[in-house]
Parts: C-alpha cells; sequence; structure tokens
C-alpha cells in the first residue's frame, strides 16, 4: 500500500506518514491535542487509539512531555513508529502495539497522570454500513472496542483526579455521562466544535477527572470553516 510524508498542518516541521488511499489522520486528533491541557507535574501520559501518532507528536512538540501510544492495527502502528522516527522523537514517543482491553493486563490501575483518545465514533452491527478498507472500517467503528469500554480503561489507568481527554460525536454525550459516572468521572469541560455557528456541531471535546466532583464548564462554540491555524485555538478561562 502506498504511504506519503506530509506537512502537518502548519506545525513547524512537523510530518507525519499516511497511506494515500487508506488510514489518514483527522482533524479531531489535532483538535484534541491542542485543546488537552499538560501540566509541569504530569509526568506519565498516554495516548489510546493513537493512529499514527498525530496526538503524541503535537503533545511533545508543545510540552516536551514522554507519551506512550497505543495502537491495535498493524499497519497503522507501524505508520506511528515511522512517524514519530521522523520527527526525532523516539526517546520521548513510544507505542506499544496492543489492543486498547488488553492494558489492564499490561500496567497497573492508578498509573497515568493524563490519557487521551480519539476513538472509534461509530456503533456497529451486522447492518452497519462500514468503509470496505479494514483500516478505515476499524478506526471508525466500534468494531474491537466500544466507548464504554475505553471510558473503562481510561478510568483504570488514571490516577486519582488524573484527567482523561477525548473527542468524540455530540449524539453520543448522553453516553459519556452515563459511562463517567459508571465509572467515576466527571465530565468537567465541553468544547463543541462547529463548521459553522449556524451549523450544528460536528464535533465536541470533553474534558474528564477522575473522582471529580459535579459541575460542568461549558465554553463558547468554535467555529473552524475558515482557520488559518489550528494552534493555541483553545483559550480557557
Amino acid at each position: 500500500m502506498k504511504k506519503s510524508c506530509n506537512w502537518l498542518f502548519d506545525y513547524p516541521n512537523l510530518q507525519i506518514y499516511q497511506y494515500e488511499e487508506g488510514f489518514k489522520f483527522s482533524l479531531d486528533s489535532i483538535l484534541l491535542a491542542e485543546f488537552a491541557e499538560i501540566k509541569k507535574s504530569d509526568t506519565k501520559i498516554i495516548d489510546l487509539c493513537t493512529g499514527n501518532a498525530v496526538i503524541p507528536i503535537i503533545l511533545y512538540y508543545k510540552f516536551k512531555k514522554d507519551i506512550l501510544g497505543v495502537e491495535v492495527q498493524d499497519n497503522i502502528f507501524s505508520l506511528a513508529q515511522e512517524s514519530v522516527k521522523k520527527n526525532q522523537m523516539e526517546e520521548h514517543i513510544s507505542i506499544l502495539h496492543k489492543n486498547v482491553l488488553d492494558l489492564k493486563d499490561y500496567f497497573p490501575g492508578n498509573n497515568f497522570d493524563v490519557v487521551l483518545c480519539n476513538p472509534p465514533y461509530f456503533k456497529y452491527q451486522e447492518s452497519s454500513h462500514v468503509n470496505l478498507n479494514e483500516m478505515k472500517r476499524v478506526a471508525r467503528h466500534e468494531i474491537l472496542i466500544s466507548l464504554e469500554q475505553i471510558m473503562e480503561v481510561a478510568s483504570y489507568l488514571l490516577k486519582e483526579k488524573g484527567k482523561f481527554y477525548l473527542v468524540h460525536v455530540p449524539n453520543r454525550i448522553d453516553e459519556i455521562f452515563i459511562y463517567a459516572h459508571q465509572f467515576g468521572m466527571a465530565v468537567k469541560e465541553l468544547q463543541f466544535i462547529h463548521s459553522k455557528l449556524k451549523d450544528q456541531p460536528v464535533m465536541v471535546l470533553v474534558t474528564l477527572v477522575k473522582g471529580g466532583h459535579f459541575g460542568t464548564k461549558v465554553y463558547a462554540p468554535k467555529e473552524i470553516q475558515n482557520c488559518q491555524t489550528y494552534q493555541n485555538l483553545f483559550r480557557k478561562g
């Protein structure tokens, strides 16, 4: 399968490997990396469903923190490794070739300060209309893992008061609140993303805190249609 190395939007000197007719990174990953806040005290960071490692690469560029990415698909795992090497970040970003569901057997609980995830968005049934390309199919549909399972694993991995940053589609936000309560997390921040402000939001960025108190801050919606840069897009206050 033919692959190419592309510049990562307008991030200086950052490049990413992707397949020309297969899996490609999405804007969702860039926005999640920009939305996340990494503190000086955060020393253990993990990105679930990392794809070709866009989120770890941007986060290291911004915060200079060591990061672990987890990717289950063989070909995409290879892209992630190549992308990390291309950006000369091998000493700071590690990619683990595992199913997220297996991480409970790999790491002890209460272990990470920050967990991030850009997961498959769509529920899977035999009647679902899915992409014929396997890489795209697994990346978009809950074939190997569900939202509930991801949130359970995230809660398991997080230290008390650790943060989970998630990007998803708005029509599943009710499930996010339900699973947050189920697995001992509180939804603390919501950021809706619109192509145009007059249209319905196309995605939502969520901050959850393990063992957090009730109370959710909802930020003013963001329009992205004419963005010239996504760097420092979110000014939280």
